[in-house]
């Protein structure tokens, strides 16, 4: 098995996490954007990031990424200002060997940095891996909406 290995996320990285979102997207039969200058926007260059992770294997291959960003007034989610917001995106072939969670080991140092005081993931109800994969990570439900649920984590 490979090693896998994370570090911030380059513009030259958007595509390749323009496909692994755009291939999840279609898993979940989802409309939601996923084209490249989505993926730059609001992942790779998003003015409120944190940081944006990728998880590569000893080839270099891109086979996850993550993205923590701070809440901010108004933000889409509601959350409170000064929250980290978190999405996880892994490349289906790589389920299984750690890609969620040493991408979180990465955000979680980036949280403790911005003194980010609780994470919110927001998860469809039905992406039965997503609720688990934060679950595993030490997420805590606290809140549910129509087809989604939301965790958070909360840091000590």
């Amino acid at each position: 098995m490979t090693q896998v290995t994370v570090r911030e996320a380059m513009a030259d990285d958007d595509a390749v996490m323009s496909q692994i979102l755009r291939d999840i997207l279609i898993a979940w039969k989802s409309e939601r954007p996923s084209g490249v200058a989505h993926v730059s926007a609001h992942y790779v260059n998003h003015p409120d990031r944190q940081r944006c992770s990728v998880a590569v294997d000893d080839d270099g291959e891109i086979l996850g990424f993550q993205s923590l960003k701070r809440a901010i007034a108004g933000n889409a989610y509601g959350l409170p200002e000064g929250w980290g917001i978190i999405g996880t995106y892994v490349d289906a072939k790589a389920a299984g060997r750690g890609v969620g969670k040493a991408l979180f080991a990465s955000s979680l140092d980036a949280a403790r940095e911005a003194r980010l005081t609780e994470i919110d993931a927001t998860i469809g109800a039905s992406n039965v891996s997503g609720l688990a994969f934060y679950d595993a990570i030490g997420f805590q439900t606290y809140q549910t909406k129509p087809g989604a649920i939301c965790k958070k984590y909360t840091l000590a």
